[in-house]
């Protein structure tokens, strides 16, 4: 298969609808409370913890995954880095207004049944979002890129020592929090999900959505560059 990227303005379309779609999905797991992504789940425990609005933890974390990053490549490439700054300033704007939308529309009140379900459309939604950034491969959110370099850089490939080493700092966030609060929240049955279909989820998503969208490649030092 030829390395051609798709037309800019495609990529453009893929980044701008995996961005809000994302915190769609992220602002309904939260909503739900059934669980979301351990690092989703880590920054609403800290959105309790210090009263915030779940977005400015959301933001905060992510610029600090965006200097870790930066780190990991062993040099700065600003494009990657106001970049990612700029995509995690959107999405946590974003995410806290989808969260006060499905809160308003009473998702927290609803039976268990219908918000797990819900929980799992959620975590479908934003597996897809990740799918479509992901190939439009302009700019995509610091935690994403983190695994994506531990993945090329430091494990050879490999996604699955890659996902645990980068859940694993969200999960001592949570176990932090409920330390000092004695609660713990959007940890359920979705974070479970979360751990084990991701990337089977944004892998169907590769396969079955967006056809014509495709995996492109960045001029500046591709994070995927195996021979780093």
């Amino acid at each position: 298969m030829a390395n051609k990227n798709d037309p800019m303005k495609r990529r453009v379309a893929g980044l701008i609808a995996g961005l809000v779609i994302n915190a769609v999905g992220n602002g309904l797991t939260v909503s739900t409370n059934m669980g979301t992504s351990p690092w989703t789940a880590s920054e609403v425990n800290l959105a309790y913890l210090f009263h915030l609005p779940v977005g400015i933890p959301i933001f905060t974390i992510g610029a600090l995954a965006a200097i870790v990053n930066q780190i990991l490549i062993k040099q700065f490439d600003k494009v990657r880095f106001f970049g990612e700054l700029l995509f995690v300033g959107f999405f946590s704007y974003f995410v806290d207004i989808f969260l006060d939308f499905f809160n308003k529309l009473g998702v927290p009140n609803l039976p268990i049944w219908l918000k797990i379900i819900l929980c799992f459309i959620g975590i479908f939604t934003f597996c897809c979002a990740i799918s479509f950034y992901q190939r439009a491969n302009i700019f995509m959110h610091p935690s994403d890129d983190t695994t994506n370099i531990l993945r090329f850089r430091y494990f050879k490939g490999n996604v699955i020592k890659a996902q645990l080493v980068n859940f694993s700092v969200a999960l001592i966030i949570i176990i932090v929090c409920v330390a000092l609060t004695h609660k713990i929240y959007s940890v359920n049955i979705g974070t479970i999900i979360c751990l084990f279909a991701n990337g089977p989820l944004i892998a169907f998503a590769d396969r079955h959505l967006w056809h014509s969208l495709h995996h492109n490649f960045r001029v500046i030092k591709p994070i995927t560059d195996r021979d780093n």
